[in-house]
């Protein structure tokens, strides 16, 4: 497997706000050219995560040099605690960073086909990415890493306040006559 200089294959983590099949806005005032493919990687903190953080550093330090007293004040945080956020797969033991892309990542499953189906990849399952890191400058500062491939490992519970409609329903059984009551009568129960 090729690496390239400044990219990596990052550990497993789960699958938070995927927009990998159709770009969306980073921004509400974005314009129409601004829209990216997008990832948030949620990594248990036990993780070891320092392959990232090397190559966060390296985009740094290519960008504003080694001595950090030089690095521009109040920076984006490019690793941030699960604990600020209230949605699903977030909260304490957690930390989380993003990935974007303006071209459509790849995306295969565990033996490298191509996932088609997009209901295959969702937010709750589990992936590994390739990425790199860079420095950006778009009004505010930080570093981020740019979204090149992505491979899902293993399902795992959808991220969604949304109920299956199997769970929001019971089954109804047909009548008995075959519906040769009118439809008044049917009403005729709910008051109507």
């Amino acid at each position: 497997m090729a690496q390239k200089q400044n990219q990596i294959t990052t550990p497993v983590f789960r699958v938070s706000f995927p927009a990998v099949f159709e770009p969306t806005h980073m921004d509400k005032n974005a314009a129409e050219k601004d829209k990216r493919y997008k990832i948030t990687m949620i990594f248990d903190k036990k993780t070891d995560i320092s392959s990232l953080k090397k190559i966060a550093l390296d985009a740094a330090v290519g960008k504003w040099g080694a001595d950090k007293t030089k690095w521009p004040k109040g920076m984006n945080k490019t690793f941030r605690d699960g604990a600020e956020k209230d949605t699903d797969g977030f909260g304490d033991g957690v930390i989380f960073c993003s990935a974007t892309s303006k071209m459509r990542p790849g995306l295969v499953d565990r033996d490298t086909q191509p996932i088609i189906d997009q209901s295959e990849f969702y937010g709750g399952c589990y992936a590994r990415a390739t990425v790199t890191a860079f420095a950006y400058v778009f009004g505010k500062q930080g570093i981020t890493f740019g979204l090149r491939n992505i491979q899902k490992v293993k399902d795992g519970e959808l991220f969604s306040s949304r109920t299956k409609a199997e769970e929001d329903f019971d089954s109804i059984k047909a009548p008995a006559n075959d519906g040769a009551d009118s439809a008044d009568a049917d009403l005729s129960d709910m008051g109507l």
